[in-house]
């Protein structure tokens, strides 16, 4: 996958911190047993001159086989001296690894690469950086779900229903999807009337999954196809598609507000399509009811968006109600 020479350098910097902390903290681990244990911190050092003697055995110039053989009793010098270290580590209640590296990714001990190629810790990263990348244009604020507030629901009757419990019990779906997500979790069809709160919830979902460590992309879909677009006809560098296709949830807010043209519906249906062929959810929302989505969409954006688990969101327009209380 391609990735934005900016996804890179976010990227690569992250290793370098994580190595530079992993070789920070051995020091500090050595230095404390030099001062507390010194006879452990003495044959710790020992190993080093093993291996010092192992380099000049390298460059000395001797036969093969005589070679061979002093690297062999090098190596099962230090061996022992490793084992007699950590014995002696353990014996004093310490983690028998304490005087070695503790790498966050122990594959390629936070190289980001082994053996010329990238390791799945630096795939992972670019990833989450390219996510990040395409986040940062999304005008849309995070929530917790505690900022959530049902008494803007309170009294209100529609279509036989107490809103206040319907909305308690979409607001409770929520919570439940987010804290037992999966990357097969079901994808959701937020739809009801603008200012019900389906951005709003949709943005807890988000900010609760990213802070659990998952890459979710969550933005206006106007913004987004915009990207593609320009990505499209090299304005911008980048490869949004694949990005979102890999991230583990993807919430596209606000179906129905972009301009409708053959290369956005052509997008939107790949969008869905490979998101459901993949497994990987996706939450859509739009101000469109379910029944009238024939009429903006073909048929088979409207089969893939059906198929959703779908919400409906009822109640008063609620940024209304925060003008009117001047909140």
């Amino acid at each position: 996958m391609r990735y934005t020479k900016s996804a890179y350098d976010a990227a690569e910097q992250i290793m370098q911190d994580r190595l530079r902390k992993a070789e920070e903290e051995r020091a500090e681990r050595i230095e404390e047993i030099r001062q507390k244990l010194p006879e452990v911190y003495s044959l710790f050092m020992s190993m080093r001159s093993v291996g010092y003697g192992m380099l000049s055995v390298i460059g000395s110039g001797v036969g093969r086989e005589d070679a061979r053989a002093k690297m062999k009793a090098l190596r099962e010098q230090n061996e022992s001296t490793r084992e007699t270290v950590r014995g002696m580590l353990r014996s004093f209640g310490y983690p028998e690894d304490y005087l070695e590296y503790h790498y966050f990714c122990s594959t390629c001990s936070d190289r980001g690469y082994k053996e010329g190629k990238r390791c799945g810790c630096m795939e992972k990263l670019l990833k989450e950086q390219s996510i990040r990348e395409l986040n940062k244009n999304c005008s849309i604020k995070l929530h917790d779900f505690s900022e959530f507030d049902l008494n803007f629901y309170r009294g209100i009757k529609q279509e036989g229903y107490d809103v206040m419990s319907k909305m308690e019990m979409i607001y409770r779906y929520c919570v439940d999807y987010s804290m037992d997500f999966r990357e097969d979790s079901p994808s959701m069809l937020f739809y009801g009337k603008t200012g019900l709160g389906k951005t709003f919830l949709s943005s807890c979902i988000a900010k609760y999954l990213i802070e659990q460590g998952y890459t979710v992309f969550f933005g206006s879909i106007i913004k987004f196809f915009r990207q593609l677009e320009d990505e499209q006809f090299g304005r911008k560098e980048g490869n949004s598609f694949e990005i979102i296709s890999d991230a583990d949830l993807v919430i596209l807010d606000d179906l129905g507000s972009e301009f409708k043209t053959s290369f956005t519906e052509s997008k939107l249906y790949e969008i869905l399509n490979e998101r459901m062929n993949s497994g990987k959810p996706v939450i859509v929302s739009t101000n469109i009811d379910v029944t009238e989505l024939d009429k903006k969409y073909n048929e088979r954006i409207v089969s893939r968006l059906v198929s959703f688990t779908t919400v409906e969101f009822m109640g008063n327009d609620i940024r209304q109600e925060i003008r009117r209380l001047g909140r």
